[in-house]
């Protein structure tokens, strides 16, 4: 059986990222080296780690893998699920079942929040793959 380790969620409060949210030349790059980070894990699952919730661990293996695909060809961003530009959330269906997946920033110990997402020499990305019934 593997397992299947949850890290823990840390309130850094919104003012700590507000500068990533202001719409200014160097923001627009650095969302850009953001979202592009973000879509090589998600589309190819190298550049950070892969985590599956139980749930998911237990599909059956041609369910688990439509699903792994599914996150993989993810192209539907949009303002709802996507607001700051990152691809860094998305939300898919396989066999009438909904999924989410979730990209973290964390340091390169998975001790605390990167101090930097647009710099992968300091993060850590983490995806969780999870069914909607288990968020």
């Amino acid at each position: 059986m593997k397992t299947v380790t949850i890290l823990p969620m840390i309130d850094i409060g919104p003012a700590a990222l507000s500068n990533l949210r202001q719409l200014t030349p160097m923001n627009l790059d650095r969302k850009r080296l953001i979202s592009d980070l973000n879509d090589q894990l998600r589309e190819t699952f190298s550049g950070g780690r892969v985590m599956m919730t139980r749930g998911v661990q237990a599909l059956p293996d041609d369910e688990r893998a439509q699903l792994l695909r599914a996150v993989r060809e993810f192209e539907a961003f949009d303002t709802a699920n996507d607001p700051h530009g990152e691809h860094d959330f998305g939300r898919v269906l396989v066999a009438g079942q909904g999924y989410f997946w979730k990209i973290d920033y964390y340091d390169v110990d998975l001790q605390y929040l990167s101090p930097d997402p647009a710099d992968a020499a300091v993060t850590t990305r983490v995806m969780a793959i999870m069914r909607e019934d288990e968020y």
